[in-house]
């Protein structure tokens, strides 16, 4: 069994393998790193040996940093690359190329239906309905959605919302508020099984997962980053934030919502922005917060969006495909019966 990790800004490095009786054997642990001394690989290879192919990523890596003198130095790789390609040549661990995407252009559905959808694509990928899916939301309707744990009450200003039709809807995934009007924002759902980010830090999938936004964002002309645990960010500002939920049945949730032109003050009005949250980014006015896209592209939001999934088809393999009836009904079900409810939106006090 072969599998293969190039570590991000890193080498690659290759694991050949064996399986006997359920173990590891015939270890091989190769590629285009450095490592002093030489005899370290061999030291590798025999900590590998004889492990249950059921080891954890956390277990495989161990094995190798317990095995290994303090004096063994490690050039473009480590222990937690060389646990990642042991998983992905046992068929624990995926890389992007191990996938075909199905990519679903933006459907305009009421917000609560695109957050139900979350959880409905996820059932989809996990039953083998459908494959890894990058998707688009669109929305016709004048929204806050809020993070799985937040307090409505904490984060939303209830009578100003309600005064200015905007609905409150608590979606699946932490992370903060998504002030959502038609047209002021550009938000995608990355499902994808959990294979895809095994052994990874929370903190790191997030990055991994949005590499692919960074690349296109360059592509219009924005110079992005990264800016842990969940912001892209430009020398400009901060153009939009991450959440995720990873799934018992072995699907992750990555969505991201990029401000493309928000109305700073209408937002204000609605959201309760805390000082220690705006003080904790350096910043003294909540209008800067966000920077939206526009500004810096001059381009249209359907070009930027198109720019994205012209970026992400090819990175990846990619078919573009629609959603489902199943799965719209389902969603339709979970709005009455979750998304819309009393329960759902003030199940955190």
């Amino acid at each position: 069994m072969h599998g293969e990790y190039k570590v991000p800004g890193g080498k690659l490095v290759v694991a050949d393998v064996n399986l006997e009786e359920g173990c590891l054997s015939e270890v091989s642990i190769s590629g285009d790193f450095f490592l002093e001394p030489d005899s370290a690989l061999n030291i590798i290879n025999e900590a590998l040996t004889g492990l249950p192919e059921t080891s954890s990523h956390k277990t495989l890596a161990a094995a190798i940093d317990e095995a290994l003198d303090d004096d063994v130095m490690m050039f473009g790789f480590s222990a937690e690359a060389i646990a990642t390609a042991i998983r992905r040549a046992l068929g624990k661990a995926s890389s992007w190329l191990d996938h075909q995407f199905t990519l679903i252009p933006p459907v305009t559905l009421p917000a609560a239906e695109h957050a139900a959808l979350d959880e409905v694509i996820a059932d989809s990928v996990a039953k083998g309905l459908r494959g890894p899916t990058l998707r688009f939301w669109d929305w016709d309707d004048s929204v806050v959605v809020i993070g799985s744990f937040q307090s409505e009450k904490n984060e939303v200003d209830m009578a100003a919302a309600k005064e200015a039709n905007i609905q409150v809807v608590r979606r699946a995934t932490g992370g903060g508020a998504m002030f959502m009007e038609p047209g002021n924002c550009i938000t995608y759902s990355l499902t994808v099984p959990t294979s895809l980010v095994d052994g990874m830090s929370i903190e790191k999938s997030y990055e991994f997962l949005d590499a692919w936004v960074l690349a296109a964002l360059a592509e219009v002309g924005i110079k992005a980053y990264y800016k842990p645990l969940n912001d892209i960010a430009s020398a400009q500002g901060k153009i939009g934030g991450a959440a995720q939920k990873r799934f018992a049945n072995g699907v992750v949730v990555h969505h991201a919502t990029l401000a493309y032109d928000i109305d700073a003050n209408k937002m204000l009005q609605v959201l309760r922005t805390g000082r220690e949250k705006l003080s904790d980014k350096g910043i003294t006015s909540a209008n800067k917060r966000v920077d939206p896209m526009r500004s810096q592209t001059g381009l249209t939001r359907t070009a930027i969006i198109d720019a994205f999934m012209n970026q992400f088809s090819q990175a990846y393999q990619t078919q573009v495909d629609d959603y489902l009836p199943k799965e719209l009904s389902a969603a339709r079900a979970l709005v009455e019966t979750k998304y819309l409810t009393e329960e759902w939106l003030y199940k955190v006090t």
